[in-house]
């Protein structure tokens, strides 16, 4: 084959595929630009996630008219002068690549004047070609708005993933970069409506209460290494990495690494070695499989750290990586040591209010015919459970109830041996299947009073996408401006639980989960979050008879032995294992 040089239009848009990944890479690029510029206000609007317009506006310096045009320029930036000026980086970008790349796949417009000019420069330009320009009445700073990505890269455009996945994206990275800059003001506005808004107040602890909402918050540790505030900038060269932020209580743990954040030299990073340097001082005191939330800063001398490894930016090399280890390490176990409250006990556990009583009753007096109708209805539902061979391995034989073992643990006795039934996982289970039997009529409870529910942007759009099977399983939800909701009906599951701690659970679940494509693969998931916040708790005492009743409900399931998160819901002893332990075999 010959050889050739690809025309600058085909270079043009292959550069911009490693610089442009999705709609929050467009983000990431424009707000980089503000806080290089120096902005206090940022400003982003996003309608049909990013796919139709991404508008990000701030009050910073501005680009003088004799240089709007040559911004749009391949490799021209204002921020490097020399080779040398690679190792002391101080701005986020650097590179020279992200206008150029953002306009060569899009429609983009340009509003922009510094303070020392009258009129601003306007100039729009599709797919990388200016095609107008002219001077504009504007305020001081930047306005850039990005129409149609990926209008001309069909094959781009259609493996982006749905609205509300690229929303997701786009609320990630601008919550980081809140966290990163609490001094700055962000707001983001999505299809007209404000989703998010950071107070600027330079606390960092003002915006996780935005992000994670005031009970999370509450429960994060403020981080500081001994060296001198974190915020002061990077630090000289010599000098041992600083460090500052935010690490959780070890109760407050979630089931995947996303809530893990770095900062290094105030650029958001994935770095490996951070996520277990923070991992390594939880060691002991999180549950297995369980991660906790950290929002970590760390700053060090330009000269000890390369970020020119990746075209986005993303990723850094530390020079002396076994000393950033260490510091972030032991200045995370040391607050933890030395912050971390003690776990109590609280003097109501095992006790019951009225309306814990009621709900038990109302488990005992469950409807005893209606549950084997609605199995074998189930039954005949292909893909929805195991095929009929399968049911008859999985039931569980006639079991007799001895007891209850730490208030969580029910003890029965088979044909077979012995069983030790988790509480909470079986009655997980039995709601479950109820819900999915009568996920169309499931009956519902109004409230007297509306519960006020304070979402994250993240939980926001989840909300937004599950609104229809939140409301086909009984519960009825209202936006009441901004971030806030109102709660007039929940599932009668529901009833008789903190209402607002339970939505929340369930909503934060969605957030932190990754939904199948597949509409009715998430209605189950959907459920299974309801059923864990309905299900009775484990340290709950109950007594012979709801005991009972528990198990002979599980027993009627058609897959008992597991949550409907797939954990076990119980361990079986059997008559042969008991008699080896005792040496009888």
């Amino acid at each position: 084959m010959t050889i050739r040089v690809l025309p600058p239009e085909v270079a043009a848009k292959i550069a911009a595929g490693e610089v442009v990944e999705r709609p929050a890479s467009v983000v990431k690029e424009l707000i980089e630009n503000a806080i290089d510029a120096g902005a206090t206000e940022i400003r982003i609007e996003v309608r049909q996630g990013g796919k139709r317009l991404i508008r990000v506006a701030d009050n910073g310096c501005g680009i003088p008219s004799a240089e709007v045009e040559l911004a749009f320029a391949r490799h021209s930036t204002s921020k490097l002068s020399s080779v040398e000026d690679l190792t002391r980086i101080i701005t986020l970008g650097f590179r020279g690549e992200a206008l150029a790349s953002i306009a060569a796949v899009s429609h983009l417009t340009m509003l922009t004047r510094p303070a020392d000019e009258p009129v601003g420069s306007y100039l729009r330009l599709e797919g990388g070609n200016i095609i107008n320009r002219e001077g504009r009445g504007c305020p001081v700073g930047t306005m850039v708005t990005v129409e149609n990505l990926f209008y001309n890269i069909p094959a781009r455009l259609k493996f982006l993933r749905s609205e509300t996945t690229e929303r997701q994206h786009i609320d990630q990275l601008i919550t980081r970069y809140a966290m990163a800059y609490p001094q700055l003001r962000f707001s983001v506005t999505h299809e007209g409506r404000l989703t998010f808004q950071s107070t600027g107040s330079g606390q960092l602890s003002d915006v996780l209460i935005k992000v994670y909402g005031l009970e999370v918050a509450g429960q994060m540790l403020a981080v500081s290494s001994s060296q001198p505030r974190a915020e002061d900038g990077p630090s000289e060269d010599g000098q041992e990495p600083r460090v500052s932020g935010y690490v959780s209580v070890p109760t407050l743990h979630r089931a995947n690494r996303d809530h893990l954040t770095f900062f290094v030299n105030g650029r958001w990073v994935r770095d490996r070695m951070l996520t277990h340097a923070v991992e390594q001082a939880y060691h002991t005191l999180l549950p297995v499989g369980r991660h906790p939330l950290a929002v970590l800063r760390v700053d060090l001398a330009p000269a000890e750290l390369d970020v020119n490894i990746h075209p986005a930016k993303s990723e850094v090399k530390f020079l002396h990586s076994e000393r950033v280890f260490a510091t972030v390490q032991k200045a995370v176990r040391r607050t933890l040591v030395e912050q971390a409250p003690i776990p109590v006990i609280s003097p109501q556990s095992g006790q019951w209010t009225a309306a814990d009583w009621e709900r038990r009753q109302a488990l005992i007096t469950a409807d005893r015919e209606r549950l084997p109708t609605q199995l074998a209805l189930d039954a005949q539902r292909p893909g929805e459970f195991l095929t009929p061979a399968q049911q008859a391995e999985d039931k569980l034989p006639p079991l007799r109830v001895l007891g209850q073992v730490a208030r969580t643990y029910i003890i029965a006795e088979g044909p077979s041996g012995l069983y030790l039934i988790d509480q909470h996982a079986a009655h997980e289970r039995i709601l479950y299947e109820q819900l999915i039997a009568q996920k169309e009529q499931s009956p519902a409870q109004a409230l007297l009073e509306p519960t006020i529910l304070e979402l994250t942007p993240d939980q926001i759009a989840v909300m937004e996408e599950q609104l229809p099977v939140l409301t086909r399983l009984g519960f009825t939800i209202e936006p009441f401006g901004g971030s806030t909701y109102l709660v007039r009906a929940v599932p009668a599951v529901l009833v008789g639980t903190d209402l607002r701690q339970a939505l929340a659970g369930i909503v934060d679940e969605l957030a932190e989960g990754r939904m199948s494509p597949l509409a009715h693969e998430r209605e189950k998931r959907v459920i299974a979050s309801v059923c864990k916040q309905a299900a009775i708790k484990a340290g709950q005492v109950l007594s012979d008879e709801e005991l009972r009743e528990l198990i002979r409900q599980l027993e009627a399931t058609t897959m008992p032995r597991t949550c409907p998160h797939g954990r076990p819901t119980m361990i079986h002893l059997s008559q042969a294992q008991l008699e080896r332990e005792f040496g009888r075999r």
